[in-house]
């Protein structure tokens, strides 16, 4: 079993410090927002999106999948009464040459092995696409 820490601190009415090993973040924690940290939603589905590349880059060895860059799009859905997350969607853009059989696989692998996206999946409607970078003319 893995296990995590992190530390949360309040600064100031503005906002909050998490700390873990030696990196920190800072976190919008004001009831008016800040522009320059992220909310906890934010932070939710910012933790969806490295899951889901942490998860490409454990994948692809064993895979043999070369790719060039991955970049993911996550859009979340909260509904008021009660305050919950009720969908996230998602979109993983892979800059590759492998075949659409061979992208299908790394999506396969990627939701199924992820801990982050199997927890939120547990708890609310995570769905989402795999698709080939395209390039621009």
């Amino acid at each position: 079993m893995l296990e995590y820490a992190v530390e949360a601190r309040r600064i100031d009415a503005s906002g909050s410090l998490a700390t873990t090993r030696q990196a920190e973040i800072t976190l919008d924690t004001s009831v008016s927002g800040r522009a320059d940290a992220f909310n906890p939603a934010e932070l939710l589905l910012a933790a969806v999106a490295a899951c889901m590349i942490k998860g490409i880059e454990r994948v692809t060895p064993m895979l043999k999948f070369e790719l060039r860059g991955v970049e993911v799009k996550i859009h979340g859905v909260r509904q008021d009464s009660p305050p919950k997350m009720i969908a996230i969607d998602y979109e993983i853009i892979v800059d590759t040459d492998e075949e659409d059989r061979r992208l299908d696989l790394l999506h396969t692998n990627v939701r199924k092995f992820g801990t982050i996206s199997n927890t939120v999946a547990a708890a609310t409607r995570l769905e989402g696409v795999v698709r080939r970078k395209t390039t621009q003319a």
